[in-house]
């Protein structure tokens, strides 16, 4: 299966699932807007996610998705399915410890992610009930990640792709049908969207595990005391704990920044949580379709290639993941920066959305517009450092990263508010991937391949012409008067969108660009 295919495959879905996840949250702001309630889900929501990336997607992933490649490569398929089963096992037993630590801690941790939340009280309250109800998400999650890093190994990618939209399918039932049906009980309806977290989660690792035992591969897990020392004691499994170690300091840098930053927009006005969550959803259609879709096709291959000792192909790939970024995150990146209010506006602006609400998450959407460029290349840049089994490197630059952050959020928050804490990490991103880049080079794993100087001159070429379009499409139409006139407006913007691909592309086929070579990987 080429690389492209793969790609476009889980682009696909990704789209679906972020397409998806959009009318999750224009239903949860129409009904909710930007309140307390919002700020007290948004902030219950994130805890669980921000322990997933922990044992989920995040460094567990990091760690295992390279042994388990390397495994497959050197040993055959029955000791990769001994792998699973012990790593499944470890991780199951440290899902429920942490699960009844979180249940119990609630409290706590809702303090320490949003302490500025108790100048509302009820609120506060809210967020820690919330957090109660929703931290089981993680075992969920955790588990789901385990059987996406199996599936994506065997090149499996739809699944993994696809099951994201059941969590959004559930919420948006929960909005749309649980959060009246519990006003009417006389609960507080943003309880519904809970309820919705957590059956999500359940249909999730449902069908996951239906596609692991079609492979054969589903885990097998044992309770047993015996079988946990025994797990415990594999040497894939340890070799995983050995490189999850570096990578959970990843992980927790990068969270401890967003916990720094929800702590700092808690203390803002209120809405600046929500503000920034509705300017994420939108900044993550970019870059889940492509610095996700890329990572996730990518980093298998590149761990593959490098146990098999072909480092031609490794560079290889590494070079066409960077030019793919290139082609497509610079436009999407002048998008952000010139054209956001119309896809605030089209996307958000509906029930208890106002105005006001439109600009404050415009501002802070311009923000990850810096960044978009470098969030996305580093989707493709540190599966290099991780397919080496070297997780050590990227945490280091992590953390300086994090440092520079947090000393810009000094500069930029009295004079940018909520807004400075987007702008402030997507400085960081790309001084991130720079570093990352430098040091692929550097080592002479990644040797970039002939033509970059031109390929950069078209791109940025079409993008100038691509630009004077989105400026006058912004400037030219009252974006937020057409609150009215929905269909008209989104109709509108379908156009725009679809002239601006039209214009992007045509140029880098002016200027001589041959996009057929893309598809050959």
């Amino acid at each position: 299966m080429s690389l492209f295919r793969s790609a476009s495959v889980v682009s696909g879905l990704t789209l679906l699932s972020r397409i998806t996840g959009l009318v999750r949250e224009l239903l949860i702001a129409a009904t909710f807007g930007a309140s307390a309630m919002t700020d007290a889900f948004n902030v219950a929501f994130r805890i669980p996610n921000l322990f997933r990336r922990f044992f989920g997607e995040g460094a567990f992933s990091q760690a295992f998705v390279p042994v388990l490649a390397a495994a497959k490569a050197q040993q055959g398929d029955a000791a990769t399915k001994v792998l699973i089963d012990r790593v499944a096992t470890v991780l199951a037993w440290a899902l429920l410890c942490l699960s009844v630590l979180g249940v119990l801690g609630a409290g706590g941790l809702v303090w320490a992610m949003a302490s500025g939340m108790q100048q509302d009280p009820h609120g506060y309250g809210v967020a820690v009930r919330l957090t109660r109800w929703m931290f089981p998400y993680i075992a969920f999650m955790s588990l789901v990640a385990l059987g996406a890093g199996v599936l994506n190994t065997y090149k499996r990618f739809a699944v993994p792709a696809v099951t994201p939209v059941l969590l959004n399918i559930s919420m948006i039932f929960a909005a749309w049908l649980g959060a009246p049906w519990f006003k009417t009980l006389g609960l507080e309806p943003i309880y519904a969207l809970a309820g919705g977290v957590l059956l999500g989660g359940v249909l999730q690792l449902s069908v996951q595990w239906l596609a692991l035992k079609r492979l054969g591969l589903n885990p097998r897990l044992s309770w047993r005391w015996s079988a946990l020392k025994q797990a415990w004691a594999d040497a894939g499994t340890q070799n995983i704990l050995i490189l999850m170690g570096p990578a959970l300091l990843g992980v927790g840098v990068a969270h401890l920044s967003m916990l720094i930053n929800t702590q700092i927009a808690s203390y803002l006005a209120p809405g600046s949580v929500s503000w920034i969550t509705y300017a994420d959803r939108l900044m993550e259609f970019p870059t889940a379709m492509l610095g996700v879709a890329m990572g996730v096709v990518l980093m298998p291959q590149l761990a593959m290639a490098r146990a098999s000792g072909d480092t031609a192909r490794y560079s290889a790939m590494l070079d066409w993941g960077l030019r793919l970024v290139v082609l497509l995150a610079v436009p999407c990146a002048l998008a952000l920066l010139v054209f956001p209010k119309p896809l605030v506006a089209v996307l958000y602006h509906y029930g208890a959305m106002t105005d006001f609400d439109v600009q404050q998450v415009t501002r802070a959407l311009m923000g990850w517009g810096v960044g978009l460029i470098g969030i996305v290349a580093i989707k493709v840049l540190a599966p290099g450092y991780f397919a080496n089994q070297d997780t050590r490197t990227p945490v280091k630059v992590a953390v300086v990263v994090l440092v520079l952050t947090q000393m810009l959020n000094v500069a930029l928050v009295p004079v940018f508010a909520h807004a400075a804490l987007t702008l402030s990490i997507g400085i960081g991103a790309m001084v991130n991937a720079l570093w990352l880049l430098l040091g692929l080079l550097k080592r002479g794993s990644y040797r970039p391949e002939p033509g970059w100087g031109l390929f950069v001159l078209q791109v940025l070429a079409a993008c100038v012409l691509l630009g004077l379009f989105l400026v006058w499409a912004n400037s030219h139409f009252a974006w937020t008067a057409l609150r009215a006139e929905s269909l008209k407006r989104i109709g509108l913007l379908a156009s725009i969108l679809l002239a601006s691909g039209l214009i992007y592309f045509s140029a880098l086929w002016a200027a001589g660009m041959k996009l057929r070579q893309f598809l050959r990987r």
